[in-house]
């Protein structure tokens, strides 16, 4: 039989492209993982979550329950944060096609802090809607990125829904009690 060095020359030419892709990939982003990020409904969300979002690609993270979309991220998912509870500190936004309610923090605009409003566990979606500043027109909508998570985040069934002030049950009078006479 004849000995040939073909054999492992071809080998490298067939994993010359896969190692090509993997020299192009991105790198991992490090995330930090929500308190609640192992339940089992997080795992819905994040499996449903879209390949593009605001037309940016996904990215892979390196922490459970979380995501991120664009180079350098511009959309960021953590599943599991702590449940909100009621508030008039922090706009409660329904988002018309989907129903989904979203309290926005924007004390730290362009940045964008959404969290879901009566889903537990909760979902919180960071969005730097500037872009990145090298690019023109890379700027992130709001709600067009909340549009495209909604599939995924819908998976958690929403038990309350943001109300506005007007359909608040209005106080009821509370009777004062009469002076006692002695």
């Amino acid at each position: 039989m004849r000995s040939t060095t073909r054999t492992p020359v071809l080998a490298l030419l067939a994993v010359a492209p896969l190692l090509a892709t993997l020299a192009g990939c991105s790198t991992i982003l490090p995330l930090e993982p929500a308190d609640d990020a192992a339940n089992p409904a997080c795992a819905d969300v994040i499996v449903r979550l879209p390949d593009t979002v605001a037309g940016l690609d996904i990215r892979e993270t390196n922490a459970q329950g979380t995501a991120a979309w664009g180079e350098p991220a511009n959309v960021l998912v953590r599943c599991g944060v702590a449940v909100p509870d009621p508030t008039a500190a922090l706009a409660c936004v329904t988002a018309p096609e989907n129903g989904i309610d979203w309290l926005r923090d924007d004390s730290d605009a362009p940045n964008f802090v959404f969290t879901t409003y009566g889903r537990d566990p909760a979902v919180q979606v960071i969005i730097d809607s500037d872009g990145d500043p090298d690019v023109e027109g890379d700027e992130v909508s709001g709600l067009d990125a909340l549009t495209e998570l909604a599939g995924a985040v819908s998976q958690i069934t929403a038990e309350r829904f943001c109300v506005a002030l007007s359909d608040a049950p209005a106080p009821t009078a509370t009777p004062t009690p009469a002076a006692e006479s002695e």
